[in-house]
Protein backbone atom coordinates (compact mmCIF):
# COMPACT_ATOMS: atom_id res chain seq x y z
CA UNK A 1 0.00 0.00 0.00
CA UNK A 2 1.30 3.64 -0.66
CA UNK A 3 0.95 5.75 2.15
CA UNK A 4 0.67 9.70 2.05
CA UNK A 5 4.54 10.61 2.81
CA UNK A 6 4.66 8.54 -0.62
CA UNK A 7 2.83 11.24 -2.97
CA UNK A 8 4.61 14.11 -2.20
CA UNK A 9 5.80 15.98 -4.99
CA UNK A 10 8.20 19.30 -5.35
CA UNK A 11 6.27 22.31 -3.99
CA UNK A 12 4.40 24.22 -6.57
CA UNK A 13 4.20 28.36 -6.26
CA UNK A 14 0.30 28.77 -6.51
CA UNK A 15 -1.15 32.04 -5.82
CA UNK A 16 -2.91 32.12 -2.28
CA UNK A 17 -5.90 34.31 -3.67
CA UNK A 18 -7.94 34.71 -6.72
CA UNK A 19 -6.40 37.11 -9.19
CA UNK A 20 -6.67 40.97 -8.61
CA UNK A 21 -9.84 41.86 -10.74
CA UNK A 22 -11.65 39.95 -7.82
CA UNK A 23 -10.21 41.86 -5.04
CA UNK A 24 -11.44 45.34 -3.69
CA UNK A 25 -9.71 48.30 -5.12
CA UNK A 26 -6.83 49.38 -3.39
CA UNK A 27 -7.28 51.47 -0.07
CA UNK A 28 -6.35 54.75 -2.03
CA UNK A 29 -9.19 54.07 -4.31
CA UNK A 30 -12.09 52.92 -1.38
CA UNK A 31 -14.00 55.87 -0.75
CA UNK A 32 -14.55 57.44 2.72
CA UNK A 33 -17.13 56.64 4.08
CA UNK A 34 -16.55 53.05 3.59
CA UNK A 35 -12.98 53.39 5.56
CA UNK A 36 -14.98 55.05 8.08
CA UNK A 37 -16.62 52.12 8.63
CA UNK A 38 -13.83 50.21 8.45
CA UNK A 39 -12.31 52.15 10.88
CA UNK A 40 -15.43 51.68 13.38
CA UNK A 41 -15.70 48.03 12.96
CA UNK A 42 -13.86 47.30 16.21
CA UNK A 43 -16.73 48.72 18.37
CA UNK A 44 -19.92 47.36 16.35
CA UNK A 45 -21.02 43.73 15.29
CA UNK A 46 -24.01 42.41 13.35
CA UNK A 47 -27.16 42.03 15.31
CA UNK A 48 -26.13 38.66 16.87
CA UNK A 49 -29.53 38.93 19.56
CA UNK A 50 -28.82 36.34 22.07
CA UNK A 51 -26.72 33.99 19.55
CA UNK A 52 -22.70 33.70 20.69
CA UNK A 53 -21.82 31.82 17.59
CA UNK A 54 -23.52 34.21 15.39
CA UNK A 55 -21.66 36.90 17.13
CA UNK A 56 -18.30 35.51 16.91
CA UNK A 57 -18.38 34.82 13.14
CA UNK A 58 -19.04 37.91 12.19
CA UNK A 59 -16.98 39.37 14.56
CA UNK A 60 -13.49 37.34 12.55
CA UNK A 61 -15.16 38.39 9.15
CA UNK A 62 -15.26 42.09 10.52
CA UNK A 63 -11.43 41.37 11.87
CA UNK A 64 -10.82 39.87 7.90
CA UNK A 65 -12.43 42.95 6.27
CA UNK A 66 -9.95 45.48 8.77
CA UNK A 67 -6.99 43.74 7.35
CA UNK A 68 -7.89 43.70 3.55
CA UNK A 69 -8.16 47.39 4.05
CA UNK A 70 -4.50 47.69 5.54
CA UNK A 71 -2.16 49.14 3.58
CA UNK A 72 0.22 46.12 3.76
CA UNK A 73 -2.18 43.39 4.64
CA UNK A 74 -1.15 39.82 6.10
CA UNK A 75 -4.08 38.31 3.87
CA UNK A 76 -6.46 39.40 1.91
CA UNK A 77 -10.50 38.20 2.10
CA UNK A 78 -12.38 40.44 -0.91
CA UNK A 79 -15.74 38.52 0.75
CA UNK A 80 -15.72 39.61 4.38
CA UNK A 81 -17.39 42.81 3.71
CA UNK A 82 -20.56 41.42 2.69
CA UNK A 83 -20.39 39.45 5.79
CA UNK A 84 -20.36 42.93 8.04
CA UNK A 85 -21.71 45.25 6.09
CA UNK A 86 -24.91 43.62 3.94
CA UNK A 87 -27.60 46.28 5.05
CA UNK A 88 -30.53 44.62 6.27
CA UNK A 89 -31.65 40.86 7.44
CA UNK A 90 -30.23 39.21 10.51
CA UNK A 91 -26.92 40.94 10.06
CA UNK A 92 -28.30 44.28 11.36
CA UNK A 93 -25.05 46.40 13.66
CA UNK A 94 -25.46 47.45 17.25
CA UNK A 95 -22.84 47.75 19.48
CA UNK A 96 -20.85 45.55 20.91
CA UNK A 97 -17.84 45.40 23.67
CA UNK A 98 -14.67 46.26 22.69
CA UNK A 99 -12.02 43.42 21.81
CA UNK A 100 -8.21 44.18 22.70
CA UNK A 101 -5.65 44.55 20.51
CA UNK A 102 -3.87 41.87 21.31
CA UNK A 103 -6.68 39.23 20.19
CA UNK A 104 -7.20 41.15 17.21
CA UNK A 105 -3.52 40.59 16.08
CA UNK A 106 -3.45 37.21 17.36
CA UNK A 107 -6.45 36.58 14.98
CA UNK A 108 -4.82 38.16 12.02
CA UNK A 109 -1.16 36.20 12.67
CA UNK A 110 -3.91 32.49 13.10
CA UNK A 111 -5.60 33.31 9.96
CA UNK A 112 -2.08 33.64 8.15
CA UNK A 113 -0.27 31.12 9.49
CA UNK A 114 -3.16 28.72 8.50
CA UNK A 115 -3.90 30.19 4.84
CA UNK A 116 0.05 29.66 4.43
CA UNK A 117 -0.35 25.86 5.81
CA UNK A 118 -3.11 25.10 3.74
CA UNK A 119 -1.30 26.83 0.27
CA UNK A 120 1.56 24.59 1.45
CA UNK A 121 -0.36 21.29 1.77
CA UNK A 122 -2.16 21.54 -1.32
CA UNK A 123 1.06 21.97 -3.21
CA UNK A 124 2.86 19.32 -1.77
CA UNK A 125 0.66 16.18 -2.17
CA UNK A 126 -0.23 15.61 -5.77
CA UNK A 127 -3.59 13.68 -5.06
CA UNK A 128 -4.87 15.83 -2.08
CA UNK A 129 -8.27 16.45 -3.04
CA UNK A 130 -10.45 16.33 0.19
CA UNK A 131 -10.14 19.41 2.19
CA UNK A 132 -12.16 19.55 5.48
CA UNK A 133 -12.41 22.87 7.35
CA UNK A 134 -14.34 22.87 10.30
CA UNK A 135 -15.19 26.94 11.06
CA UNK A 136 -17.73 29.17 12.59
CA UNK A 137 -19.58 29.07 9.31
CA UNK A 138 -18.66 32.07 7.54
CA UNK A 139 -14.97 31.29 6.54
CA UNK A 140 -14.44 32.82 3.20
CA UNK A 141 -11.22 30.44 2.40
CA UNK A 142 -13.48 28.11 -0.41
CA UNK A 143 -14.02 31.23 -2.40
CA UNK A 144 -10.64 33.21 -2.06
CA UNK A 145 -8.23 30.62 -1.87
CA UNK A 146 -6.80 29.02 -4.93
CA UNK A 147 -7.46 25.36 -5.20
CA UNK A 148 -6.33 22.78 -6.92
CA UNK A 149 -8.43 21.36 -9.65
CA UNK A 150 -11.14 18.58 -8.58
CA UNK A 151 -11.27 19.50 -4.57
CA UNK A 152 -14.27 18.87 -2.78
CA UNK A 153 -14.33 21.12 0.48
CA UNK A 154 -16.33 20.40 3.08
CA UNK A 155 -17.32 22.65 5.80
CA UNK A 156 -18.42 21.76 8.98
CA UNK A 157 -20.23 24.64 10.97
CA UNK A 158 -23.58 25.72 12.92
CA UNK A 159 -25.88 25.13 9.73
CA UNK A 160 -28.18 28.44 10.35
CA UNK A 161 -24.75 30.52 10.33
CA UNK A 162 -23.32 28.80 6.83
CA UNK A 163 -27.07 28.93 5.39
CA UNK A 164 -26.95 32.99 5.57
CA UNK A 165 -23.53 33.12 5.03
CA UNK A 166 -23.80 31.04 1.91
CA UNK A 167 -26.75 33.60 0.85
CA UNK A 168 -24.94 36.66 1.34
CA UNK A 169 -21.80 35.33 0.01
CA UNK A 170 -23.44 33.87 -3.35
CA UNK A 171 -25.24 37.69 -3.68
CA UNK A 172 -21.84 39.26 -3.42
CA UNK A 173 -20.70 37.78 -6.18
CA UNK A 174 -18.45 35.10 -4.52
CA UNK A 175 -17.90 31.59 -6.62
CA UNK A 176 -15.88 28.20 -6.30
CA UNK A 177 -13.31 27.30 -9.16
CA UNK A 178 -15.65 25.69 -11.57
CA UNK A 179 -13.82 22.09 -10.85
CA UNK A 180 -14.23 22.40 -7.63
CA UNK A 181 -17.19 22.05 -4.86
CA UNK A 182 -17.81 22.76 -0.96
CA UNK A 183 -20.24 20.37 1.14
CA UNK A 184 -21.95 21.38 4.26
CA UNK A 185 -21.72 19.69 7.12
CA UNK A 186 -24.16 20.68 10.37
CA UNK A 187 -21.82 20.61 13.29
CA UNK A 188 -25.12 19.91 15.59
CA UNK A 189 -25.55 16.81 14.20
CA UNK A 190 -24.07 14.35 15.96
CA UNK A 191 -22.54 11.40 13.77
CA UNK A 192 -20.15 13.71 11.90
CA UNK A 193 -18.69 9.86 10.51
CA UNK A 194 -21.96 9.00 8.75
CA UNK A 195 -22.35 12.24 7.42
CA UNK A 196 -19.69 12.85 5.88
CA UNK A 197 -19.40 9.08 4.22
CA UNK A 198 -22.44 9.56 3.22
CA UNK A 199 -21.38 12.98 1.52
CA UNK A 200 -18.96 11.49 -0.47
CA UNK A 201 -15.75 11.64 2.24
CA UNK A 202 -13.08 8.84 1.81
CA UNK A 203 -10.81 7.69 4.42
CA UNK A 204 -8.94 5.90 1.79
CA UNK A 205 -7.70 9.00 0.09
CA UNK A 206 -5.55 12.29 0.86
CA UNK A 207 -7.19 14.70 3.31
CA UNK A 208 -6.37 17.88 4.79
CA UNK A 209 -7.85 19.51 7.83
CA UNK A 210 -8.12 22.49 9.12
CA UNK A 211 -9.42 23.95 12.15
CA UNK A 212 -10.37 27.76 12.99
CA UNK A 213 -13.61 28.96 14.59
CA UNK A 214 -15.68 26.02 15.08
CA UNK A 215 -17.77 26.63 17.97
CA UNK A 216 -16.34 24.14 20.90
CA UNK A 217 -17.69 25.16 24.67
CA UNK A 218 -15.83 22.05 25.93
CA UNK A 219 -12.73 19.98 26.08
CA UNK A 220 -14.75 17.03 25.15
CA UNK A 221 -16.12 18.56 22.53
CA UNK A 222 -12.78 18.89 20.58
CA UNK A 223 -11.67 15.39 21.53
CA UNK A 224 -14.60 14.19 19.63
CA UNK A 225 -13.72 16.27 17.18
CA UNK A 226 -9.75 15.15 17.48
CA UNK A 227 -11.20 11.07 17.19
CA UNK A 228 -13.22 12.07 14.06
CA UNK A 229 -10.29 13.34 12.35
CA UNK A 230 -8.06 10.32 13.26
CA UNK A 231 -11.37 8.49 11.93
CA UNK A 232 -11.10 9.41 8.68
CA UNK A 233 -7.39 10.56 7.88
CA UNK A 234 -4.74 8.52 5.84
CA UNK A 235 -1.69 8.16 7.25
CA UNK A 236 0.31 10.73 6.65
CA UNK A 237 -2.38 13.52 6.65
CA UNK A 238 -2.36 16.85 8.14
CA UNK A 239 -4.47 18.82 10.78
CA UNK A 240 -4.00 22.49 11.14
CA UNK A 241 -4.98 25.30 12.81
CA UNK A 242 -6.09 26.70 16.24
CA UNK A 243 -6.65 25.23 19.01
CA UNK A 244 -9.34 27.24 21.59
CA UNK A 245 -7.50 27.64 24.99
CA UNK A 246 -10.24 29.25 26.58
CA UNK A 247 -11.68 25.28 26.86
CA UNK A 248 -8.49 24.53 29.25
CA UNK A 249 -9.76 27.08 31.50
CA UNK A 250 -6.69 27.57 34.54
CA UNK A 251 -5.34 23.66 33.87
CA UNK A 252 -1.95 24.78 33.42
CA UNK A 253 0.26 27.33 34.90
CA UNK A 254 2.87 27.81 31.66
CA UNK A 255 2.79 27.29 27.95
CA UNK A 256 5.51 24.44 28.45
CA UNK A 257 3.01 22.23 30.53
CA UNK A 258 0.41 23.46 28.13
CA UNK A 259 2.54 22.35 25.02
CA UNK A 260 3.11 18.71 26.56
CA UNK A 261 -0.22 18.26 27.35
CA UNK A 262 -1.10 19.10 23.99
CA UNK A 263 1.61 16.22 22.82
CA UNK A 264 -0.25 13.81 25.00
CA UNK A 265 -3.04 14.65 23.81
CA UNK A 266 -2.83 14.44 19.90
CA UNK A 267 -0.63 11.26 20.28
CA UNK A 268 -3.23 9.44 22.26
CA UNK A 269 -5.56 9.55 19.04
CA UNK A 270 -2.47 8.88 16.36
CA UNK A 271 -1.27 12.31 15.86
CA UNK A 272 2.66 13.76 16.39
CA UNK A 273 1.63 17.67 16.99
CA UNK A 274 4.06 20.81 16.90
CA UNK A 275 3.01 23.50 18.66
CA UNK A 276 3.68 26.63 16.84
CA UNK A 277 4.10 30.39 18.30
CA UNK A 278 2.82 33.42 17.47
CA UNK A 279 6.14 35.16 17.84
CA UNK A 280 7.70 32.85 15.01
CA UNK A 281 4.40 34.08 12.74
CA UNK A 282 4.93 37.71 13.33
CA UNK A 283 8.92 37.72 12.32
CA UNK A 284 7.82 39.95 9.57
CA UNK A 285 5.04 41.92 11.29
CA UNK A 286 5.46 45.15 12.61
CA UNK A 287 3.00 45.01 15.29
CA UNK A 288 3.78 43.78 18.72
CA UNK A 289 0.64 42.16 21.30
CA UNK A 290 1.60 42.87 24.96
CA UNK A 291 -0.23 39.95 26.19
CA UNK A 292 0.23 36.29 26.12
CA UNK A 293 -2.65 34.43 23.20
CA UNK A 294 -5.32 32.01 24.79
CA UNK A 295 -5.24 29.67 21.83
CA UNK A 296 -2.87 27.99 20.19
CA UNK A 297 -1.06 27.34 16.57
CA UNK A 298 -0.74 23.76 15.57
CA UNK A 299 0.44 21.46 13.54
CA UNK A 300 0.07 18.06 13.68
CA UNK A 301 0.25 14.59 11.23
CA UNK A 302 -1.45 11.66 11.38
CA UNK A 303 1.03 8.28 12.16
CA UNK A 304 -1.74 5.51 12.37
CA UNK A 305 -3.95 4.49 9.17
CA UNK A 306 -6.96 5.97 8.94
CA UNK A 307 -10.27 3.31 9.72
CA UNK A 308 -11.05 3.10 6.00
CA UNK A 309 -7.73 1.69 5.66
CA UNK A 310 -7.57 -0.99 8.23
CA UNK A 311 -10.89 -2.58 6.68
CA UNK A 312 -8.89 -2.55 3.52
CA UNK A 313 -5.75 -4.30 5.09
CA UNK A 314 -8.58 -6.65 7.17
CA UNK A 315 -10.51 -7.31 4.01
CA UNK A 316 -6.94 -8.49 1.69
CA UNK A 317 -6.09 -10.56 4.67
CA UNK A 318 -8.96 -12.45 4.83
CA UNK A 319 -8.87 -12.77 0.84
CA UNK A 320 -5.68 -14.79 1.50
CA UNK A 321 -6.86 -16.95 4.83
CA UNK A 322 -9.79 -18.00 2.13
CA UNK A 323 -7.27 -18.38 -0.96
CA UNK A 324 -4.92 -20.62 0.98
CA UNK A 325 -7.15 -22.44 2.92
CA UNK A 326 -8.88 -23.55 -0.44
CA UNK A 327 -5.44 -24.89 -1.99
CA UNK A 328 -4.80 -26.42 0.72
CA UNK A 329 -8.34 -28.79 0.58
CA UNK A 330 -7.49 -29.32 -2.61
CA UNK A 331 -3.89 -30.64 -1.96
CA UNK A 332 -5.98 -32.82 0.52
Amino acid sequence: MIGLTQLRRPPVIRRLVRPASHFPPPTSFISEAKMRRAAGVDSRLAGAGSDSNLHAAIRAASLRFEETLRPDPLFIDPYAECLVFPGEGNFGIKEQQHASLSSTLYYRLATKFIDDKILNEVNSFEELRQVVLLTDGMDTRPYRLNWPRYTVIYDISPEAIFKEAHKKLQDSGAKLSKTCMIVHTSMELSDLHMLLSRKGFSGYKPSLWVLQGLPLTTLAEFENILSTVSSFAMKGCPFIGEFPGLLLGDKFEDKLATQKWMEKLFSSHGFRVSVVNYDDVATNVHDVAKEDSANLLFVARQLRFSDAQMEAWRAHFERIDEEGDEEGFEEL
